[in-house]
């Protein structure tokens, strides 16, 4: 452009030299000036006024190619350049937590709670599913317990998920501490006794988002049995109508007696620390993982040999009961995990930098390093556990997929922001202890509207850039982890299946397990 502006002015100004050689015109008679104007009108002068149209027209094409090289040059080399003079978001809205609206802990039991009664009844319980779901699902029985008044035997694992890992509760979990620390409401013991391995014993599926009342009808089976064995133990409670005193529990249990064990708790706060003094980070649970892909039928972004790939692994497994998903549908309703791609766009637009630190809280990415380029590109300080703690070290998690889990979740919980790419087990988990150590800030991709205009970037309607970063901004300055009350069951939907659609209790136990502190002027 510099270059086309002198070559402008470089030609007016040969122009203005040229008029000032013509002499002046000497005023005419009125005969003279006629056929003067005459002749002007039809010879000479018209041919100088076409040369002029000619030369303007030329002049024009020369803008507008000069116009296309730079643009297609710009469109090519300028998106760092445009990602770089983004508009500054200020370190307090990047990385502190939110406003708490005086919101602090509350899980004191009441006036009338009471100690659990020594009774010789006893649950068994096997808890399924991975880490998260296991660990909730653990307090959801320590609460089913203190309802049906009964004695907790400490539960038994899943060894037979996906993750097939072999670890026994003291393994994951600080036993002695989960013990002693639910004294004072239901009584846990290590084993059944002796004597009551065969006693009367009954196997019962408890009904899922179960209410109060339906444990206390329950109560009638002690009336025949001496064990109650429940072969599940996810979402086993209601979410919301249940006495206060019971909420607080679960808090208690989940936030407190669940413990992980000493050698876990140890490595998750030294790879804490390690972080920490590189700078701030973000924890991102990117659950670009095989068995989520497969389970939620998601292909974007992959080849025909991964997707079916996936396919056959849903069919495999008998108890995913939807086997044929459009992925289509899926990811435009928000029911898939963002891609590494997509969340690296997202976490620019938000005004994160590249010189971020980011934390990979996840398994194996389904198609490993090669899927991580794009989000490389974008943020090079990227680390996995295995870039913080050396072999040795990493030894005690070694095949036990629930271990390792245990310290992503750790690394996650001590954040300065956690990102979930997916709202699976651990993002609700976490989001939860998030908001009771303090609502620290936790950004909950809107997935339904991010792919929306992730659609128009790849269509080219939108570009990465002040736009973009706009329009994402304004999207989630309500999805930072602020305090507000949890959320009740969609609108529409009746009967049972209501339950299944409100926001869970461990993702936000607000208000039951924090309360607003009195203010004094």
């Amino acid at each position: 452009m510099r270059e086309l502006r002198s070559l402008i002015s470089g030609r007016f100004s040969r122009g203005n030299q040229r008029r000032e050689m013509v002499p002046r015109l000497v005023p005419l008679s009125s005969s003279s000036s006629s056929s003067f104007s005459h002749g002007r009108n039809r010879g000479q002068p018209r041919q100088a006024s076409s040369s002029f149209y000619v030369y303007i027209a030329l002049l024009l094409a020369f803008v507008v190619v000069l116009f296309i090289l730079s643009h297609s040059q710009i469109s090519e080399m300028n998106r760092e350049e445009l990602m770089e003079n983004l508009p500054e978001v200020s370190d307090e809205k990047l990385w502190d937590s939110p406003f708490d609206f005086g919101y602090s802990t509350c899980v004191k039991r009441s006036s009338k709670y009471e100690a659990p009664r020594l009774r010789d009844r006893y649950l068994t319980v096997r808890s399924n599913g991975g880490l998260n779901q296991m660990r909730t699902g653990i307090c959801d029985m320590v609460a089913v317990a203190r309802i049906l008044n009964a004695t907790l035997v400490v539960p038994e694992l899943d060894r037979k998920s996906f993750w097939r890992d072999s670890s026994s509760f003291g393994d994951i979990f600080d036993e002695l501490h989960f013990i002693q620390s639910l004294e004072g409401d239901v009584r846990v013991i290590k084993e059944l006794p002796k004597d009551s391995e065969n006693s009367p014993r009954t196997r019962k599926h408890f009904s899922s988002w179960a209410s109060f009342n339906y444990y206390q009808e329950l109560s009638q089976l002690w009336e025949e049995y001496r064990v109650i064995h429940a072969p599940k133990s996810d979402s086993r409670l209601a979410n919301n109508d249940l006495p206060l005193d019971i909420q607080r529990l679960r808090c208690r249990c989940l936030y407190n007696a669940l413990r992980f064990s000493p050698p876990i708790e140890t490595l998750g706060k030294k790879l804490v620390e390690r972080l920490k003094s590189r700078g701030k980070y973000i924890a991102l649970h990117l659950r670009f993982e095989k068995d989520m892909l497969s389970f939620t039928g998601c292909t974007y972004g992959l080849n025909p040999a991964e997707a079916e790939e996936l396919r056959k692994m849903r069919e495999r497994t008998s108890h995913w009961k939807t086997k044929d998903i459009n992925s289509t549908e899926q990811r435009r309703g928000g029911f898939c995990p963002l891609t590494p791609e997509e969340v690296g766009i997202f976490l620019r637009a938000l005004g994160y930098p590249p010189s971020t630190w980011i934390y990979i809280a996840a398994g194996e990415i389904f198609g490993g390093d090669n899927r991580l380029l794009s989000f490389r590109s974008r943020f090079p300080r990227l680390v996995f556990k295995e870039d913080l703690a050396t072999s040795e070290e990493l030894k005690i998690v070694s095949n036990h997929a629930s271990q390792a889990a245990a310290l992503d979740y750790i690394i996650s919980v001590e954040s300065d922001v956690f990102v979930p790419s997916y709202s699976g087990n651990m993002a609700r988990a976490v989001e939860g202890h998030r908001r009771f150590l303090g609502h620290r800030r936790t950004i909950v991709p809107d997935r339904k509207r991010l792919v929306e205009l992730f659609d128009k970037l790849e269509r080219g309607v939108l570009a990465e850039g002040p736009a973009l970063t706009q329009l994402v901004r304004r999207m989630h300055l309500s999805r930072q982890g602020a305090p507000r009350k949890r959320l009740g069951p969609t609108p529409g939907i009746k009967g049972r299946g209501r339950f299944r659609t409100e926001e869970s209790f461990y993702e936000n136990p607000l208000p039951e397990c924090l309360c607003r502190r009195r203010l004094h002027g």
